[in-house]
């Protein structure tokens, strides 16, 4: 289940794909278009969206980094303390079972 924070920023994440796709999109558009200033703001914008591009492949990589780091800390922890974890999985259990009896 993901947290707020975490839900925030995949929707982030998704936003900044679409707005990549549609930059390159239009890009893509005016390629044909002539003159000197339409040049430069189109070399300028396929600057940025190239950066954009890197900077969202770093924070998908720390995500899965963090993603991974809790796997591991958590089968770290099952496996220290098999009976907790057990009895964690229990309450939990019992608690979403409590909470979608609601009628």
């Amino acid at each position: 289940m993901a947290t707020p924070t975490e839900a925030a920023r995949d929707k982030l994440v998704a936003d900044f794909k679409a707005v990549i796709s549609d930059t390159e999109e239009l890009l893509h558009a005016v390629a044909g278009q002539g003159g000197d200033r339409v040049a430069a703001v189109r070399a300028r914008v396929e600057e940025s969206v190239a950066r954009a591009k890197e900077e969202l492949s770093g924070l998908t990589e720390d995500a899965l980094d963090q993603g991974k780091a809790a796997a591991r800390a958590t089968d770290n922890f099952v496996r220290a303390h098999p009976w907790q974890a057990i009895g964690i999985a229990a309450a939990f259990g019992l608690l979403i079972g409590l909470l979608g009896r609601r009628d």
